[in-house]
């Protein structure tokens, strides 16, 4: 897209977006996934969706997926993914669990953060939080690490 803007305006923006501030969010591992596949294990990934919930309308600062991990019941991902975002006022980090299916992947479970009641700075926040009520199996938990730098 900037490549239809002039010269000084995309550098503008570029330059704009080098400085905004940075959520970065640090995926450690799932734990206790349930088996929803039935004919094998599930292939679990992770897709974080990152909006501004607003009063008349919610603004999206975009979405990001891990890695999948193959027939994985306790995945481990140490994957980092980096969002630019202006302030954390009123937003909501979405944390979907999917499964990788033939045809139309599957949810196996989400939780939503909401990023402004954490205190979010450059040091590393730990979370842990629950994405899944399994009714026969103990309950599959998400484990973040969030760190916010101005």
């Amino acid at each position: 897209w900037s490549h239809f803007l002039p010269y000084n305006l995309s550098k503008s923006l570029n330059q704009y977006y080098a400085t905004m501030p940075i959520l970065t969010v640090h995926l450690d591992r799932i734990e206790n996934l349930a088996d929803e596949d039935h004919i094998g294990k599930s292939d679990p990934y992770v897709k974080f969706e990152l909006e501004q919930d607003n009063a008349f309308f919610d603004k999206d600062f975009g979405e990001m997926k891990s890695s999948k991990k193959k027939d994985e019941q306790n995945p481990v991902y140490a994957e980092d993914f980096h969002f630019n975002i202006p302030t954390l006022n009123n937003m909501e980090l979405k944390v979907k669990v999917m499964d990788d299916d033939i045809g139309r992947d599957e949810e196996l479970g989400e939780c939503k953060i909401k990023l402004e009641k954490l205190d979010l700075g450059p040091n590393a926040v730990q979370l842990k939080r629950k994405v899944d009520n399994n009714i026969f199996s103990p309950d599959a938990y998400v484990f973040l690490k969030l760190s916010y730098t101005e």
